[in-house]
């Protein structure tokens, strides 16, 4: 019996860290996001735990639920599948429109220079740009409602192994096992996507990003974007 449970711990730890590791959509939005938005390390490592915890609950939760009603494995693992579809086109969906909204900042801050001739026969010339000033206040709440959709985001992404891994003490009438599972599978799946998340970060702070800073934006929703589809081309 000690044996079955050191398998099983080993198993939660293991495929928490390599689900994690092999699916970029799990650390790549914080990265990029914290950049583009200015974070801290702090800041960025808080919203990557209360993220990782939204992730992991929904699917524990979706897991007792499913042991509770006595539904088959197959019917549980296509519901994941299905949420986690939602969530990828949601993913896709979020980086396009910050893309979009980040190009047209770009565009709005760009200066042209006009010439004005008065009657007296002077002429002179000046620059202006697009940027109007209400525009820091549509950015502001951007910046706002970022940490939410991507908690949003998560809370819908399922953790596809898990499943399968809660039904086999489930089988047994292991509640401790269940149990077990939930919490070892849970710290290995948070722990990877905040220690993958802090290495980029603090690399990152020793590279001079001054040469793409005006587009890192635009890089940050182009990423997104790529990681889910991602989920939805690779499966990963």
């Amino acid at each position: 019996m000690e044996g079955s449970v050191l398998l099983l711990a080993g198993t939660a730890v293991t495929l928490g860290f390599i689900h994690t590791l092999i699916g970029p959509d799990h650390y790549l939005p914080f990265i990029v996001m914290g950049e583009a938005r200015g974070w801290n390390i702090r800041k960025t490592m808080f919203i990557t735990f209360l993220c990782g915890l939204g992730h992991v609950l929904s699917s524990v939760v979706v897991g007792f639920i499913g042991i509770a009603a006595g539904l088959s494995l197959s019917k549980l693992e296509f519901f994941e599948s299905f949420r986690g579809n939602i969530a990828a086109w949601v993913l896709i969906a979020f980086g396009l429109v910050y893309m979009v909204l980040s190009l047209r900042s770009l565009y709005r801050k760009k200066k042209h220079a006009h010439v004005h001739s008065h009657r007296d026969g002077v002429a002179h010339e000046h620059e202006h740009d697009h940027f109007s000033g209400h525009s820091h206040i549509h950015l502001s709440d951007r910046r706002n409602l970022t940490p939410w959709i991507l908690f949003l985001i998560f809370v819908l992404g399922p953790c596809e192994p898990l499943i399968p891994l809660l039904m086999y003490p489930a089988a047994q009438n292991n509640i401790s096992g269940v149990i077990l599972v939930s919490v070892l599978f849970s710290v290995a799946t948070i722990a990877t996507m905040m220690a993958v998340v802090l290495a980029f970060r603090l690399g990152l702070s020793h590279i001079n990003m001054k040469p793409v800073e005006k587009y890192v934006n635009v890089i940050a929703g182009a990423t997104i974007v790529i990681s889910g589809l991602a989920i939805q081309l690779l499966g990963l």
